[in-house]
């Protein structure tokens, strides 16, 4: 976990911060805020987001919101994916970059309509990037004067219940079935007559939702839920159980396999940027990348035996050359050997082996297709 760190006397608390504590968690700075990396044992809390579910405190993901007519539009012009045709309740995965196609952060953006039919727009952002963003949106403002820019961070909270049984252990705590959810579809409805925003997402490779409701309510909607998958075997899981995971499903961490050196091109993410017949910030740099292809990429390494390779392993061409580096990796709970994601000089994508120097001994390394893991078809 290297997002960037405070002291912990500076950072701010998540509204679930006094259940964490009183659960024995083992708490750390993390993107401004403390944070539990783990209750147990990080893989035994792996294992049940795999097996059963697992539920995350994710409220130090930043929230926010935009309102009033143009927030289609200052949004096309910010995000490398389309906006305007995003139906109400669709999600979509995008990235915020700057002129030259670096990646300032990458992010969800929903359109929500509430019960009084007021439609609006919720961006949730990475902690360690959230106040860079507002500052980063704040110029666009001038140009759609019938928005309204809200950051709904502190006012709400938001939790992650991810695993096979999430779904449908939940389904009866909401008013609306989240089952009927397709994936990267929201909703709001309510939980126990206070409403919640429903998302069917997440970020561990497993199906899922996110739940965002107001910030005094959040202990209360994560016992529920606790209460609900008690018998099924939900449990409370931290950080260190969440990179494990997000790294077994190939899923990029801002920090490691993104920053603002890096382009959604080389990241493999050009999935995620609609480059045709609309313009925004970046557009004509990722364009040109997607053209003459990206001067590096993202692969997927499995380190030969049992040492892992963390990031900023160098990665070596099978003649010695230094030709990229490790950007995230470790042990797999799931597949019992170590995995590694590194980006290296794309001249050498199509190579099959490698060699991985970690703590000054050559490790012999093999690429493979990413995902490392991926969920059974039910």
């Amino acid at each position: 976990m290297s997002q960037a760190e405070t002291s912990s006397s500076t950072c701010a608390r998540t509204p679930l911060d006094a259940w964490h504590r009183a659960a024995g968690a083992r708490m750390v700075p993390f993107a401004g805020y403390e944070m539990p990396i783990q209750y147990d044992s990080i893989v035994s809390e792996h294992n049940a987001c795999r097996t059963a579910s697992a539920l995350f405190d994710v409220s130090h993901m930043g929230r926010l919101r935009f309102d009033g007519d143009g927030s289609e539009e200052l949004l096309d012009r910010l995000l490398t994916r389309r906006v305007t045709d995003l139906p109400i309740g669709g999600v979509r995965y995008a990235m915020v970059c700057n002129d030259d196609g670096g990646i300032l952060d990458d992010v969800l953006v929903s359109h929500l309509k509430t019960p009084s039919e007021s439609r609006y727009h919720l961006l949730v952002v990475n902690a360690s990037n959230r106040a860079k963003i507002v500052q980063w949106i704040k110029p666009l403002l001038d140009d759609f004067p019938r928005v309204t820019f809200s950051d709904r961070t502190e006012l709400t909270a938001m939790i992650a219940v991810q695993g096979p049984l999430a779904m449908e252990t939940c389904k009866r705590l909401f008013s609306f079935d989240p089952t009927r959810l397709k994936y990267y579809q929201a909703t709001i409805t309510d939980q126990f007559s206070k409403p919640a925003i429903v998302s069917r997402t997440g970020y561990t490779g497993e199906d899922g939702f996110e739940v965002i409701v107001r910030a005094e309510e959040a202990p209360r909607v994560w016992e529920n839920l606790l209460l609900a998958g008690r018998d099924a075997g939900f449990v409370a899981a931290g950080l260190g159980a969440r990179d494990t995971l997000r790294m077994e499903a190939s899923m990029p961490l801002y920090g490691h396999e993104l920053d603002e050196t890096i382009d959604p091109i080389t990241a493999g993410l050009s999935f995620a940027c609609d480059t045709d017949g609309r313009d925004f910030i970046g557009r004509d740099a990722i364009a040109r990348i997607k053209t003459e292809g990206p001067k590096r990429v993202r692969i997927g390494l499995l380190p030969d035996g049992r040492r892992p390779a963390r990031d900023g392993c160098d990665v070596l061409s099978g003649d010695g050359r230094v030709i990229g580096k490790i950007t995230s990796g470790g042990p797999s709970p799931t597949l019992g050997h170590p995995i590694a994601m590194a980006i290296i000089d794309a001249e050498y994508a199509d190579a099959t082996d490698y060699e991985i120097d970690i703590r000054g001994k050559r490790s012999p390394a093999t690429r493979t297709k990413m995902p490392f893991y991926r969920r059974p078809k039910t």
